[in-house]
């Protein structure tokens, strides 16, 4: 097939590069004028009425359109939707970015979360602040992704000065969770419903940004992956959607998951399964897409991804690590910039974290890897 995609970064690549042995040929379409593919036909799109013909030359060349950045304008999507099939969906694409629609949604579904208020006014944000108990966290409800456009609050009198620095008209507060391990759920569901999951992953955060995934996790109760399979799968049904879906919640200390937020494409801490899984949810959301039966979603080993930020380091080094793999994004080197990625696979778990921490210690700007199991 003739795949458009919306959006032109890392993980459009990753999708190009998971959908030419199906011999998939791939136009990008790239509203942002910052495309770091490096793969593929990538038309630029401004928005602009002159560019209309763009929007035509893009949509001649394309079967189907999916997108691997949520944060589009909605009615390009829906634009692109009069003409051509799109999955995901322009309605999943709205709920996912707005955080007020999203935690409606997880409400409707009786999916839980953490207690929050939604706020307008440094006012209300205060009150929110004394209603829910410092700490909490203050976030937009639309634009924020790797930790932007949150601030953290102690006290009420902090409010003035968090509403200032996040400058959006509307936030909603979050209260903190007493949580023993960040996790998600992958899952794909086909054109014809079929749905099909991916182990959880204990996922490792600094300052906002992911930088450990490990699946599929040692110490998780069958019962615990269950109750997500079912959040998912609720989610997935409710939006009617095709292709691969990620949401993120925290586990408590007594066994509960509590959703944080979904993302409606490829995920980073779904990185891990080009080379930890049967099948990668780059090559399972392209299949979902065109229609094709979904592949095996099984680990082929206890697998953690290592995010590359910053600064790439030698790769020589990385690669001497026994069953390293290295996917490099082909990006300039920049603080906080995700410039790749390692997945280290093993035959134990503590073989696997052995492997991690030689890794990080090969990066320059690799935290300490620290997971709730150990």
């Amino acid at each position: 097939m003739n795949i458009g995609v919306l959006g032109a970064g890392q993980l459009g690549r990753m999708l190009a590069l998971a959908g030419y042995p199906l011999a998939d040929r791939f136009v990008f379409l790239d509203p942002a004028g910052k495309p770091s593919a490096g793969i593929g036909e990538i038309l630029v799109f401004s928005g602009e009425a002159s560019d209309e013909d763009v929007l035509d030359d893009f949509l001649s060349r394309v079967d189907v359109v999916t997108y691997e950045f949520e944060h589009l304008p909605v009615d390009l999507v829906q634009a692109v939707e009069r003409r051509k099939p799109v999955y995901p969906n322009s309605h999943a694409l709205h709920v996912c970015q707005n955080r007020a629609e999203e935690k409606a949604l997880f409400d409707r579904l009786s999916i839980p979360t953490p207690a929050y208020r939604l706020v307008s006014s440094p006012v209300e944000l205060a009150s929110a602040v004394r209603e829910l108990g410092a700490p909490v966290v203050a976030k937009s409800i639309t634009e924020g992704y790797d930790g932007k456009g949150q601030a953290v609050l102690h006290d009420a009198e902090e409010a003035a000065a968090a509403w200032q620095t996040i400058g959006h008209e509307r936030l909603i507060v979050e209260a903190f969770v007493d949580f023993v391990r960040e996790v998600s759920i992958i899952a794909v569901r086909g054109r014809d419903g079929r749905v099909a999951f991916y182990p959880m992953a204990e996922n490792v955060h600094v300052e906002g940004i992911l930088r450990y995934s490990l699946a599929p996790m040692p110490n998780l109760e069958p019962q615990v992956q269950q109750t997500a399979d079912g959040y998912i799968r609720a989610l997935l049904d409710e939006l009617d959607y095709v292709g691969v879906l990620a949401l993120e919640l925290f586990q408590t200390r007594d066994g509960r998951l509590l959703a944080n937020e979904m993302a409606p494409r490829v995920h980073n801490s779904g990185h891990w399964t080009l080379d930890g899984a049967v099948t990668s949810q780059f090559e399972n959301h392209l299949r979902a897409i065109q229609g094709l039966p979904l592949g095996s979603t099984e680990a082929r080993q206890p697998t953690c991804m290592v995010n590359v930020i910053g600064s790439e380091g030698e790769a020589a080094e990385i690669l001497a690590i026994d069953d390293a793999h290295l996917h490099r994004y082909g990006k300039s080197e920049r603080p906080g910039r995700k410039l790749g990625h390692v997945n280290l696979l093993a035959s134990s778990h503590d073989e696997l974290l052995g492997k991690v921490r030689d890794c990080a210690s090969r990066l320059p700007e690799a935290p300490e890897p620290r997971f709730s199991f150990e």
